[in-house]
């Protein structure tokens, strides 16, 4: 293509999800419900985790970054999806979708970091017991967070550096709700084979070495699992690893429909993304709450500590005795 049919963009048109203006409101309401769903639950776990000394543990240390990472990932794209169907202005600047593509690309590799992390350490928990805390210690814990946002970054970074590069054609909309690589890629002019090389190579080579590490772990575990002679000790085995488990299947299983098995990107591929991006991060904080035992506790202790201080705080005997 000429030079003349390109053009430096300053700005794209998200089309959004495929839904009737009639239908605008409605999903708005639900949509924001979803999203202060998401921060309220995960901030509650990062505290949680933070308030109470039990949790001090490799296992609630990673599980707070990925609530954290879940915070992060459903802010890049949510309050901006929101406000197009709010205000029905759908446009998006050229650098503010350039910086939410990095963002998206750093908190959804993140994410697939931490889980591959969490599965290493009910690995050693399960497999290798009477060595864990010498295997997990505090400094392995670290570096192995810290390894996953440098790695991250440093991922977002290579893709956003090669994006920038390529020239736009004049029709600058994106059949899509947010800044997504691959839909974005579909509107340069220039060529993108250098971008598709390193998608393939790079971007799956970071995809699937996670994801070899969780199916990995998880056939260790299922393994020694298998050998326990007692209902109660499969039981015990189960419940230590089921929330992380289901988390990493609904994880896997949206991102490989809409980036592995879809061969176009249609209104399917659109919806299927909402659950990565939206529910997935919603239901995370519930996995973990509804089926562990520690948060639990942790939660009503929490609770009544705030009972113990508003009845304090309201009892006049206790104010006379505080003067």
């Amino acid at each position: 293509m000429g030079p003349e049919n390109q053009s430096s963009v300053s700005e794209f048109l998200l089309l959004g999800l495929p839904m009737r203006p009639g239908q605008q409101r409605g999903f708005f309401t639900l949509f924001l419900g979803m999203y202060l769903t998401t921060v309220l639950g995960s901030l509650l776990i990062i505290l949680l985790i933070r308030l109470d000394s039990r949790l001090h543990t490799p296992m609630y240390f990673f599980l707070s970054h990925l609530a954290f990472s879940d915070i992060s990932l459903s802010s890049v794209t949510v309050p901006k999806m929101l406000t197009n169907m709010w205000t029905q202005q759908r446009s998006i600047s050229y650098v503010g979708c350039i910086a939410q593509l990095c963002f998206f690309i750093h908190f959804g590799c993140l994410d697939n970091f931490l889980l591959a992390v969490m599965a290493y350490d009910r690995y050693v928990a399960i497999c290798r017991p009477l060595h864990y805390t010498t295997i997990m210690r505090e400094g392995l814990c670290v570096l192995l967070v810290a390894g996953s946002w440098i790695l991250s970054c440093a991922h977002a970074l290579l893709h956003n550096l090669l994006l920038v590069r390529l020239s736009f054609c004049a029709d600058s909309t994106i059949t899509h709700f947010f800044c997504d690589l691959t839909a974005v890629l579909k509107l340069s002019c220039s060529d993108i084979s250098l971008n598709e090389l390193v998608i393939s190579t790079e971007g799956g080579m970071l995809l699937f070495l996670p994801l070899c590490i969780v199916l990995g772990s998880y056939v260790q575990i299922g393994t020694i699992i298998l050998r326990l002679p007692s209902t109660k000790g499969l039981y015990k085995a189960f419940s230590t690893c089921g929330s992380h488990l289901l988390v990493v299947s609904l994880y896997y299983g949206t991102l490989a429909s809409v980036y592995i098995f879809s061969s176009s990107w249609d209104s399917k591929d659109i919806i299927a993304s909402v659950l990565y991006t939206v529910v997935t991060p919603m239901l995370n904080p519930f996995i973990y709450s509804l089926r562990n035992r520690d948060i639990k506790q942790a939660l009503e202790m929490c609770v009544n500590r705030v009972n113990i201080f508003k009845w304090q705080s309201l009892n006049p005997l206790t104010v006379i005795r505080r003067k």
